[in-house]
């Protein structure tokens, strides 16, 4: 099927030459599946194999030697059914027969070593796009992960890329390999009698258009079916998490999410029955038609025969014959090749989506690094919104806490606690004024060292499942044992790691459902504890635990913080009486601030949420 794979080639080379376009301005939200495919998005492709255009280059030079080898093989018939077998010349027969048997064993080698090196550089092409998602996942912005469902990133990963593996591995080999084939066929083919050649290829244009057809029908059910499939992963892992089989069960929804599942898979399966069938008789029409070519040439050798026509001999008949035939794999897989990498566009086209989304919060061109962190953080003016069309989340926030004191923060729901929390490690950034560190905006700084000056123990501590040494390591990769031990008692969870069958070794469970709340807090503080940062992040880390959890997970908490600058964001005001300064929230400003005592003595907002706790707190002791 040269034409087809001519005509991708030249529209790619023509593209090249034109004007680069201009970048379409990056969206979460794919583009409808009948989209059609931009410019940008060919070169993209090719640009992926540029680094691997030495090996690329030898797979071309095998590809093009077997071809010559393979066209070689008709004409050594030819000579033996023309020449040597009715002269009776034995020497050149089987001088003529061996030449075949070393033309199928050069073919072999060749086309073992071509599929080696295409499938290396396959697989690097894959590994590549992989670790380009996985890093431009891991720069994306926290709000990022709020709009986007966990199973929906891990499709893109797993489903859309694993899904490109056939085309990466071996669409671009096929494609050259095919090409050069057919060509060298069609060319050798004329050499033998041009009338049949054009017999042979009458039908040609037609199967071009069909395979088109098919190729953007089936990429328009690719990308639906990638949709669901990506549903699907989402369903699974929301509903098959630890947190998830509990809600499930606890709230009776068992057979409910199981019918949602089983819903999602019956339109899983009614898509992969479409792609399957899409064009399925088209495409074997063209199989019938090219396997039936055979008769057709014999009927035209015959017919030219009888109507006193030039002659063709039964060598030239047979060894043209045996070149159509072999012109026939490498069409078909032209023609399923041209269908393939439409169908596979949608994938990369899902794929560049997460490429392209914009990075909010990037490290600045020239960054500053602090070898020596004090730990002052500053509130300077801060202002703060989750959507430009919506109301401030903190408005006009002045605060500073000096290295090595302790803020606390408190508040009703909503008034933007957590969200002034956020803004010193940059998980978001200001929209107005500026948080500092030693004096230092926190967008001047190098990650590295907003990673080694702040830590955090928030409210819901995350464990992997892994061992507690794994898990306490993150934080530290190289720590010693020593170390890990030193942590755990400094959080008050030794004895406890110590007394389990496993020691350090024991597994933490999804999410470490092994451990209570409680112990999977003095875990976090640990790992925090081993980090051992100068600034120190406390969100509300006690408020989901009973009382008497609470002052032991308190007790490791104070342990953390000595020495340290703090900031705690409380529910609970039992936790910040000893700050050196309070500033009470109220819709993102600062209603009031000042020490516990002075704050009690104002009879304001702080006195009102002390006496609701008070009166809280006999219900919640009990």
């Amino acid at each position: 099927m040269a034409p087809q794979a001519v005509a991708v080639l030249l529209s790619v080379v023509a593209r090249l030459t034109k004007e680069p376009m201009k970048p379409d301005e990056p969206t979460w939200t794919p583009p409808p599946p009948d989209a059609e495919q931009p410019p940008a998005e060919l070169r993209r492709i090719l640009r992926l194999f540029h680094p691997y255009r030495g090996r690329l280059a030898v797979v071309g030079l095998l590809v093009g030697a077997s071809s010559l080898v393979s066209v070689a093989s008709p004409f050594l018939l030819r000579e033996i059914l023309d020449t040597a077998i009715p002269q009776g010349r034995t020497g050149l027969l089987s001088l003529l027969a061996l030449g075949m048997i070393l033309t199928a064993v050069m073919n072999s080698v060749f086309g073992v070593l071509q599929t080696l090196i295409s499938t290396t550089v396959g697989q690097r092409v894959m590994h590549d796009l992989r670790t380009a998602v996985y890093t431009q996942l891991q720069r994306m912005p926290l709000a990022f992960f709020t709009k986007t469902r966990t199973g929906e990133v891990q499709s893109r990963i797993a489903n859309d890329i694993g899904g490109m593996q056939a085309t990466v591995t071996s669409t671009a080999t096929s494609l050259v390999s095919n090409l050069t084939a057919v060509i060298a066929t069609v060319v050798a083919m004329i050499a033998l009698d041009w009338r049949l050649t054009v017999v042979s290829l009458l039908l040609l244009p037609v199967f071009v258009w069909i395979s088109r057809r098919v190729g953007r029908e089936r990429k328009k059910i690719t990308t639906q079916r990638q949709k669901q499939m990506a549903a699907m992963a989402a369903t699974v892992t929301e509903s098959l998490s630890v947190s998830g089989i509990l809600l499930g069960r606890t709230m009776g929804r068992s057979d409910s999410l199981t019918k949602s599942f089983t819903e999602e898979s019956e339109r899983l399966v009614d898509l992969e029955v479409r792609s399957s069938m899409a064009g399925r008789w088209r495409m074997s029409t063209i199989g019938i038609v090219m396997a039936a070519m055979p008769a057709v040439i014999y009927w035209a050798a015959g017919i030219t025969l009888q109507s006193s026509g030039p002659a063709v001999s039964i060598g030239t008949l047979v060894a043209f014959v045996s070149l159509q035939q072999g012109l026939f794999r490498p069409a078909v897989s032209l023609l399923s090749t041209g269908v393939q990498m439409q169908t596979s566009l949608a994938l990369f086209q899902r794929i560049f989506e997460y490429l392209d989304l914009t990075v909010d919060i990037t490290e600045p061109e020239n960054p500053v690094r602090l070898e020596k962190i004090r730990g002052e953080i500053r509130f300077e003016n801060v202002d703060f919104s989750y959507d430009e069309k919506g109301a401030p989340t903190l408005s006009g926030v002045d605060v500073a806490v000096p290295a090595g004191g302790s803020l606390a923060v408190v508040g009703p729901t909503g008034s933007g606690k957590s969200t002034l929390s956020y803004l010193v490690p940059r998980l978001y950034d200001v929209t107005g004024g500026r948080v500092t560190l030693d004096g230092v905006d926190v967008r001047d700084l190098d990650f590295d060292t907003l990673a080694r000056a702040i830590g955090v123990v928030s409210q819901e501590t995350y464990l992997f499942h892994a061992s507690v040494a794994e898990n306490l390591r993150f934080a530290k990769p190289d720590a010693t044992d020593d170390e890990i031990e030193a942590a755990a008692r400094a959080a008050q969870i030794h004895d406890h790691i110590a007394s389990l069958p496993d020691g350090y070794d024991t597994l933490v469970g999804e999410r470490g459902y092994r451990f209570s709340g409680g112990e999977k807090q003095r875990l976090a503080i640990a790992r925090t504890i081993l980090r051992d940062p100068p600034v120190l992040i406390l969100d509300e880390a006690t408020s989901a635990l009973d009382t008497r959890t609470e002052f032991a997970v308190q007790e490791a908490i104070d342990a953390l913080s000595a020495g340290r600058t703090t900031l705690t964001i409380a529910h609970r005001l039992s936790t910040v009486r000893d700050a050196d300064q309070i500033v009470v929230l109220d819709g993102g400003r600062t209603a009031e601030r000042g020490s516990h005592e002075e704050l009690l003595n104002r009879d304001g907002r702080y006195a009102a949420l002390v006496r609701r706790d008070t009166q809280l707190a006999p219900a919640a002791a009990g």
